[in-house]
């Protein structure tokens, strides 16, 4: 397993530009016009907060953890970088994702426990024989050029808890930021860090789950002009304060003082609070369900 993020498939194969990642999509858009027109697709943030609910409901199911769960997430955001959703039945690609990461995750469930639980989940899209996730996982595979190891924010997450004093509540809802970050294009574009990174910040400053989400369309500013602003340091005294102001304070002033790209961190940020935004103003599971059924079933991907 390749323990260094800076020299793995990951970083190699799997860190895109935005230019890069929308060029693959177009391509996919461009192969078949008229699939294209025939069953246009919602934001695709939608859709991946639908697929996360429904791998969320198949997981409790097997009692999975949540970095498996995770991984699959980034197993299903890849693949469909690389095939075309309409082509697809995703309710078989989200079972076989968790599947392969569970086996990757060291915490393996065997193939029939998952068939069946899928079949359970969703009895009008996953076939009765067994050998068909089997296949589904050979093709999950080869479209990702046996790339399997992921990593994940978490670790970074855990190693700054200490070094920057923390709270629990802190931690807490920073886990809760990188975990719907696999909701976004994130996981395609910057590196762990970054992402544990804009998570802290988001739990230090904007709270976003827990006093909406003002002040967002500033975000990328508010960061980076903080993040000069205190390079002079704190005021004396402030290390000692554990309010949730100065932790937000000495969070910035550490920021200010390393080499992480804020850009990047304020990137990513800005990111996370339009899936929020665009979550709480715009999802239906109902609608993503419908969406999906209509072109699964219209073109029989579900047999």
């Amino acid at each position: 397993m390749a323990a260094n993020y800076w020299v793995s498939t990951q970083r190699l194969h799997w860190q895109l530009s935005r230019t890069e990642l929308q060029d693959l999509r177009q391509s996919l858009e461009n192969e078949d016009h008229t699939l294209t027109q025939q069953y246009p697709l919602l934001d695709r943030r939608l859709l991946s907060i639908f697929y996360n609910q429904q791998l969320v409901k198949l997981g409790k199911r097997m009692s999975v953890r949540q970095q498996a769960l995770a991984t699959a997430q980034v197993y299903v955001r890849r693949f469909y970088v690389k095939v075309d959703l309409r082509n697809t039945n995703p309710y078989l690609i989200l079972a076989t994702a968790l599947y392969l990461a569970c086996k990757m995750e060291e915490s393996p469930q065997h193939i029939r426990v998952v068939a069946e639980h899928a079949r359970n989940l969703w009895p009008d899209f996953i076939p009765s024989d067994v050998s068909k996730l089997g296949e589904c996982e050979f093709y999950l595979i080869s479209e990702m050029n046996s790339h399997l190891i992921v990593h994940h924010p978490y670790r970074t997450l855990q190693e700054l808890q200490a070094r920057l004093d923390l709270a629990q509540e802190d931690v807490l809802l920073a886990w809760s930021v990188i975990n719907d970050h696999y909701l976004t294009d994130l996981p395609l574009l910057y590196p762990p860090h970054v992402i544990a990174i804009a998570a802290i910040f988001l739990a230090l400053t904007l709270k976003p789950i827990q006093g909406g989400m003002q002040g967002a369309a500033n975000t990328a500013v508010f960061l980076v002009n903080s993040a000069q602003i205190i390079k002079d340091g704190l005021p004396d005294g402030a290390s000692t304060d554990k309010s949730p102001e100065n932790r937000a304070g000495s969070f910035l002033k550490w920021l200010a003082e390393g080499e992480v790209d804020l850009q990047a961190v304020a990137d990513s940020s800005q990111e996370i609070i339009s899936l929020y935004d665009i979550w709480e103003q715009q999802y239906s599971e109902r609608i993503c369900k419908e969406q999906i059924s209509r072109f699964v079933k219209a073109r029989g991907l579900e047999k």
